[in-house]
């Protein structure tokens, strides 16, 4: 369903060969990868409001590529009011990509439902928040893998009411927003970025210029590049002739700068609203740029080293003194502490024996000289490791194995010029970090500083932190993990190097980029922006560790700050046995307790990561209330004497991170009498590919409800409501996940003991009809059938669950089970991820409710009669009838 208020696009252009279809208000795109293309533009649009979009995709019957997860490309260029193009650096729901701004993959065919599959023909859909002060958008839709051309047909935005968590806005004023940054001797600085203003003119906002010596004296103008004026002093105007402007500052410095400080602001208090659209990119000029150190030649590192010399006006001798001698060895790992942390002390180590053993996979042993090109085990996982190199730290710090960990890392740079790596895996941010820490350490196992091992490494670990430093500068990973792990080990490269002359503003860069990082990811009132549990859990470790190795107290107390607000959040989502929810990607056979555990002994904090206890716990005198704990999850835990321990947790995090993340907003997980009944489907982006990556990801791999076939999307999530009933608690979430056509909320009401529960969902879409379906995932391990029409069963042992569908509004409408399903790539049903190799079958109950006005009702899952018997009187009373309708 497009939505009473769906609009159609006032204009349509094509480029590369295609052009209008046979069809009315179609669109013909040959298979021209990357060019051909249509584009649409939405004018008239509301800021800070979600949109969707909607179109019919037609294939042809000989399409080879019908199962690519990146069949067509999806791009979206958001407009300010007057068509010129604003450059967010995130866009809720979508990716950044190269082509476009921003845009989203549109699987191939096969994904399609089989009704569609059978027409050729299957409706496509997107969802996004669209940024203020964006008052339009050009929607281009491109070849992308399709072998054949394909069509694009009715496409239609809908747009919901305003978002009740707007962008945060960078506005500027007459005092400055100031940006500080060290400067490497004879070189420049350039920061990009983009300013937005209402009224275009020639004086839209100003950015002052202040450059300061060693002592933090200001130096006095006139500065190159710049203007005077005497209340601002040095400055360079930012006219804008259009609403959004882009800027490139090159700062030149003065003799004897050590840095500059640069304040973006309005020129006095009567002009015109302006902004920074986000933080500039920070760059330095282009011959210290490593694109062009580099050049197209497979310089090695020592070669490397000359060559920046070179660039700097620097005798090459002076490399030499770069090399850091055994204190680089003393510059903490945060990378490799985190890991500690996660895995225990128990993890495997290597050894002079050369065996590793990464992630789930078995031993494998080091060849004597190898080509860094292997892949014994065919996995992505295991080769992301391999390339880190962390597991030469271990090896080093064996009695003996110095020199072999030496000589590995030393055989790594010689086969990996930069541009052409052995294996493409070795550039993944997470091998680039981590390997840029394992080399910083050997560093300090070199023996003396400007011998022939010294110099290579040195080089290398250069060559890497000009990497990073441009993945920092240029906020390449944005909100992710990866982002801040390069910025982490940046400063650590910058410490273990001060002699280097880019050392102080590789520092300051990385600082800045930790600030940066962790407020994008982790607010200062503890919400994530990640949604996996998993994730959330690496970054409060890595601050954790950072905090007690920055050595700056400053951005020490910064980071402590947020993981103490997080920590009691996630040790309370735990279950009794001592695992986290497996929502969003979780690695599996994780010890999340012990995890957790080891992370609040770190921090000194009373908090306990707590375990189940094996001889149980005296029932609690007052009910296991839910908690979000600022989380946008509710958990709540029972561990009654002979029953068994229970417990509940749910998903509410929107789907905002990313277009292509979990659809599991609103899904759940049960267990009661030590049994996990209904599970998630867990994953790793490492392990799944293809199709069972997409049917992981997809709502058929959550426990979700949805209305007409419009499966979950982006989207936003909030608890609306908590209520005590009699004997149970009612928890109530609004969502807009499903599109501004329909209004949904979703109640759960659990028995105080956690023995049964009621998951119920209240779909309108106006006054029209409405039948949605919803799906429960058991475990592999359980067993279920269906007892009838109206009933499932589902067994563990001699533990029981009875899962009846329940009617408040329109009629129950089939219920059906299905396990290990997988005619074609799309129709994959009853799957479950144990992280480590094939999907396992489970079953998976599906139950539908059709409504003439609306649809409303759902499932009660019981372990026993009276449970269930209490649950249907509950779930029929006034007041969670009032929380399924928002009163």
């Amino acid at each position: 369903m497009s939505g009473p208020d769906a609009r159609r696009p006032q204009a349509s252009r094509h480029a590369a060969g295609a052009t209008v279809g046979p069809g009315e208000d179609e669109h013909w795109i040959p298979a021209k990868n990357r060019f051909s293309r249509v584009v649409f533009g939405f004018p008239d649009l509301t800021g800070d409001a979600w949109c969707s979009l909607r179109f019919r995709l037609g294939w042809d019957a000989e399409e080879a590529a019908a199962g690519a997860l990146d069949f067509a490309l999806v791009g979206i260029d958001c407009l300010a009011p007057d068509g010129s193009s604003l450059d967010f650096d995130h866009v809720p729901g979508l990716d950044r990509t190269l082509l476009d701004p921003h845009g989203t993959w549109i699987p191939g065919p096969a994904y399609l439902p089989a009704e569609a599959r059978a027409l050729r023909a299957g409706i496509c859909r997107l969802a996004f928040l669209l940024p203020a002060p964006a008052a339009a958008i050009t929607v281009t839709i491109r070849s992308w893998r399709n072998t054949s051309p394909f069509t694009v047909a009715e496409a239609t935005l809908a747009q919901g009411g305003p978002s009740p968590s707007p962008r945060v806005r960078r506005r500027l004023a007459p005092e400055p927003d100031w940006i500080v940054h060290a400067l490497v001797p004879g070189c420049g600085l350039v920061l990009r970025g983009q300013i937005f203003t209402a009224v275009p003119r020639s004086h839209a906002a100003l950015a002052r210029v202040v450059y300061r010596d060693a002592a933090g004296a200001a130096l006095e103008p006139p500065y190159p590049g710049t203007i005077s004026v005497p209340s601002l002093g040095a400055l360079v105007d930012l006219s804008a002739h259009q609403q959004a402007r882009r800027f490139t500052l090159e700062l030149a410095p003065v003799p004897g700068a050590e840095r500059v400080e640069v304040g973006f602001a309005t020129w006095d208090a009567g002009s015109p609203d302006a902004e920074l659209l986000a933080a500039p990119e920070i760059a330095l000029e282009d011959r210290l740029r490593l694109e062009n150190l580099c050049g197209d030649d497979a310089l090695d590192a020592p070669d490397f080293l000359a060559r920046i010399a070179e660039r700097l006006d620097l005798p090459v001798a002076s490399i030499a003194g770069w090399c850091p001698g055994p204190e680089a060895a003393a510059i903490p790992q945060v990378l490799a502490l985190a890991r500690d942390l996660q895995r225990g002390e128990g993890a495997p180590r290597t050894g002079l024996d050369r065996v590793l053993r990464l992630g789930s996979q078995t031993a494998w042993t080091v060849p004597e000289r190898p080509d860094w090109s292997e892949d014994p085990f065919r996995s992505v996982a295991w080769r992301i490791e391999y390339q880190g190199l962390g597991w030469l730290v271990a090896l080093a710090g064996t009695p003996g194995g110095a020199a072999t960990a030496l000589g590995l890392a030393v055989s790594w740079s010689r086969a990996n010029p930069w541009g052409s790596p052995a294996d493409g895996l070795a550039l993944h941010p997470s091998a680039l970090a981590t390997r840029t820490e394992t080399l910083v350490h050997l560093l300090g196992r070199a023996g003396t500083p400007g011998s022939a091992a010294a110099l290579v490494l040195t080089g290398e670990v250069v060559r890497h932190g000009f990497a990073l430093a441009e993945i920092v500068g240029q906020n390449t990973f944005g909100r992710s993990l990866h982002q801040i792990q390069a910025a982490a080990v940046l400063h650590g490269v910058a410490r273990a190097l001060p002699r280097l002359p880019l050392a102080a503003h590789w520092l300051g860069l990385a600082e800045a980029g930790l600030r940066a990082g962790v407020e994008s990811q982790l607010d200062a009132e503890g919400r994530f922006a990640a949604p996996s549990l998993h994730q959330r859990l690496e970054l409060a470790t890595l601050l954790r560790v950072l905090a007690r190795s920055v050595g700056d107290d400053g951005l020490a107390g910064f980071l402590s700050g947020r993981v103490a607000k997080v920590l009691p959040g996630l040790a309370g989502l735990l279950d009794p046995g001592g695992r986290l929810p497996p929502f969003g990607d979780t690695p599996a056979n994780g010890d999340a307790a012990g995890w957790i555990g080891r992370l609040v002994a770190r921090s000194g904090s009373t908090l306990v990561a707590e375990r189940r206890d094996p001889r149980g716990r005296p029932a609690a005198s007052a009910p296991p209330l839910p908690s979000d704990a600022g989380t946008d999850m509710i958990a709540a835990r029972s561990d009654a004497p002979g029953r068994g321990w229970s417990h509940f947790a749910c998903t509410f995090t929107g789907q905002t991170s990313t277009g292509q993340g979990h659809r599991d907003c609103t899904s759940f997980v049960h267990a009661s009498e030590g049994v996990r009944w209904v599970v998630e489907a867990g994953s790793s982006a490492q392990i799944e590919t293809g199709p069972a990556r997409h049917h992981i990801l997809s709502a058929h791999g959550h426990n979700v409800a949805w209305p007409d076939g419009c499966e979950p999307g982006a989207g936003a999530a909030r608890l609306a409501g908590a209520i005590r009933l009699d004997g149970a608690q009612a928890c109530a979430i609004a969502t807009t996940v499903h599109g501004p056509a329909y209004d949904h909320r979703r109640v759960f009401v659990l028995l105080d003991d956690l023995s049964g529960l009621a998951v119920l969902d209240r779909f309108t879409a106006g006054d029209g009809p409405v039948t949605f379906e919803g799906l429960v995932h058991f475990g592999p391990d359980i067993v279920a059938a269906l007892a009838g029409p109206r009933r499932a069963m589902a067994q563990s042992g001699r533990a029981r669950l009875s899962v009846v569908p329940v009617a408040l509004t329109g009629r129950t409408a089939g219920l059906s089970l299905a396990i290990g399903c997988n005619e074609h790539p799309g129709g994959l049903r009853g799957f479950v991820s144990d992280g480590g190799g094939p999907l396992r079958p489970a079953s998976v109950l599906r139950y539908a409710i059709a409504g003439r006005t609306g649809a409303c009702g759902g499932v009660i899952l019981g372990s026993d009669a009276s449970g269930e018997a209490r649950l249907a009187r509950l779930v029929t009373e006034a007041a969670v009838s009032g929380l399924l309708a928002g009163r």
